[in-house]
């Protein structure tokens, strides 16, 4: 009886956090929420963002298989997934969109998706998109910086044009720097641009 109730105990985790409001985005400082929350990854592990965090700290980005925004920023995506990995900072990629997956956002999809573009990072999915609303994430992609003792350090863009990596500012490259070295991140805010998150009519 214990065994049941200690598997179940994720599920029961999950479904609290499924009746919660939309949170407003996550502000400068704030900790991580739902740390200790396991999601299940496209290895089949279940993984906390507690889990994924490295020395230097975690990525976390909200992102997906469908958005044109998201296909636009997708070498970029996995530049910045490998900087933060070569530089201890841990990643974890989301995927929130509860109202697609049965339209390429299921979880066989982003297996598929992650082995093509070479993911060898966490990629778990955001059942109800209940991380997504505990952070008040609202595009794909959305990203959110925490430093090592798990305070949000930037919150933001990859960089500051989707269409051209080569016309492109990028605000996460220095960002992993500045937090490897302990330094303040400028900006520390900047705009998502992306589809917006698909969530499920409740």
């Amino acid at each position: 009886m214990k065994k049941l109730l200690f598997a179940a105990a994720p599920v029961l985790a999950i479904a609290m956090l499924a009746l919660a409001p939309i949170s407003d985005p996550l502000s400068i400082g704030a900790s991580i929420p739902n740390a200790d929350v396991k999601m299940k990854d496209i290895s089949g592990k279940e993984v906390s963002f507690k889990d994924a965090m490295k020395k230097n700290g975690l990525l976390v980005m909200f992102s997906c298989n469908t958005c044109p925004v998201v296909h636009k920023y997708e070498s970029r995506t996995v530049e910045v997934c490998k900087k933060a990995l070569e530089n201890n900072i841990g990643v974890i990629l989301l995927n929130p969109n509860e109202a697609y997956r049965e339209k390429g956002d299921s979880y066989s999809d982003m297996q598929e998706y992650a082995k093509k573009l070479g993911y060898n990072w966490n990629y778990v999915i955001d059942n109800n998109s209940v991380m997504a609303d505990a952070f008040g994430a609202t595009r794909t992609p959305e990203i959110f910086l925490f430093n090592n003792d798990g305070k949000l350090a930037y919150h933001g863009a990859i960089d500051d044009n989707a269409n051209s990596a080569d016309d492109a500012i990028s605000y996460m490259k220095p960002a992993i720097e500045n937090l490897k070295d302990g330094k303040k991140i400028e900006p520390e805010k900047t705009k998502s641009v992306g589809c917006t998150i698909k969530r499920k009519a409740q």
